[in-house]
C-alpha cells in the first residue's frame, strides 16, 4: 500500500537576521514552526544585535535577495509570505518587482523601521518606497504606532487616531491594515484592523507588565502569514495571530534572556491553536 503524502503549509519570510535570536528571521521561523508550518526565508540584512540594541547592519546585495526569493517560490511554493526589514528604498523596489511575478500569494508587510531598543533599522526615505511599491501588493500591512506615525506623518495615541492612520495607509492600495497598539501607555491595549471594503475589528487585551517584548511585531506578522497559509480568512488570521502572540508574551514574561528586552516564548505549547497539514483537504495535525 502506498503511503499517503502530505506537506506542511509552507510560509516564507523576507527579512533581516537578528543575531540575538529574538526578532527578524529567527522570530519568524520560530513562529512558523510553533504553528505547524514549514518556514523558509530570504535574508535581506545581517544585524549586529542582542537584547540591548543594534550596533551594526550589513545589507545583502539585491541580486542575492531576489535570487533567494525566486529559488524558494519556484520550488517550495509558499502559501503566504511575510516581509519584514528592508534596509534601503532600492531593496524595497527590488523585492516588489520580484514578487509581482507571483500575484497569487498573500503577502503580509511589516514595515519594520525601528527596533524595540529604539535603534533605526532603515535608511533613506523608506516610507515612500513602501507605500508606493510594496503596500499595493499586501493583503495586510502591520505597522506599530511609531511606524504608523512615520508613514502618515501624524500623532497616534488612541483608537480614534489609530483608525485615522489606518484610513490613510489604506489609500496606498493595500487590501487591509492592522495598526498595532502595543506602545499605548494604557492598562488596556488595542489593535485596530481595517479592510479597504469597510470591515473593521478592534482587538482589546490587558497590558502584560514585562520587558520581554523583543520581536513582538515580527511574531505577530509572521503568525498572520502562517494562518493565511493554513487557509484562514484575513479576519480569522488576525484574531488567531493576536491570540498566539499575546500568549507567547505572557508565557515568556518572567524568563531572563540577556540584559535588555528579552524575547517571547514562541514554543509555549499553544494547545488551543489548530495545526494543519495540507493533503486531502485541511485537517488537524
Amino acid at each position: 500500500m502506498t503511503e499517503k503524502k502530505f506537506t506542511y503549509a509552507p510560509v516564507m519570510t523576507i527579512a533581516g537576521s537578528d543575531s540575538g535570536g529574538g526578532a527578524g528571521i529567527q522570530a519568524d521561523l520560530k513562529t512558523f514552526s510553533a504553528l505547524g508550518c514549514y518556514g523558509c526565508s530570504a535574508i535581506t540584512a545581517i544585524t549586529v544585535q542582542n537584547t540591548v540594541g543594534v550596533s551594526g547592519i550589513h545589507s545583502i546585495p539585491e541580486d542575492i535577495v531576489r535570487g533567494q526569493i525566486t529559488a524558494v517560490i519556484d520550488d517550495i511554493q509558499p502559501a503566504a509570505i511575510k516581509i519584514g526589514m528592508l534596509h534601503t528604498p532600492s531593496l524595497v523596489t527590488a523585492v516588489a518587482r520580484t514578487l509581482k511575478n507571483y500575484p497569487n500569494i498573500p503577502i503580509v508587510v511589516d514595515p519594520v523601521m525601528i527596533a524595540t531598543s529604539g535603534d533605526k533599522l532603515s535608511s533613506g526615505n523608506i516610507s515612500d518606497a513602501l507605500r508606493e511599491y510594496l503596500f499595493p501588493l499586501a493583503a495586510v500591512v502591520t505597522p506599530n504606532l511609531d511606524e504608523a506615525s512615520i508613514l502618515t506623518g501624524s500623532s497616534i495615541h488612541d483608537t480614534e487616531t489609530m483608525q485615522q492612520a489606518g484610513k490613510h495607509i489604506l489609500q496606498s492600495g493595500c487590501t487591509s491594515v492592522l495598526i498595532k497598539g502595543g506602545h499605548l501607555k494604557t492598562d488596556q491595549l488595542f489593535d485596530v484592523w481595517m479592510h479597504k471594503k469597510g470591515q473593521k475589528i478592534i482587538i482589546e487585551a490587558p497590558y502584560i507588565p514585562t520587558n520581554n517584548t523583543h520581536g513582538t511585531g515580527c511574531t505577530l506578522s509572521s503568525a498572520i502569514a502562517a494562518f493565511l497559509a493554513m487557509k484562514n480568512s484575513i479576519p480569522e488570521s488576525i484574531q488567531l495571530a493576536h491570540d498566539y502572540t499575546y500568549n507567547a508574551i505572557d508565557h515568556g514574561k518572567d524568563v531572563l534572556t540577556g540584559k535588555g528586552n528579552g524575547p517571547l516564548n514562541h514554543f509555549y505549547a499553544p494547545k488551543a491553536m489548530k495545526k494543519y497539514v495540507i493533503g486531502e483537504g485541511r485537517r488537524e495535525g
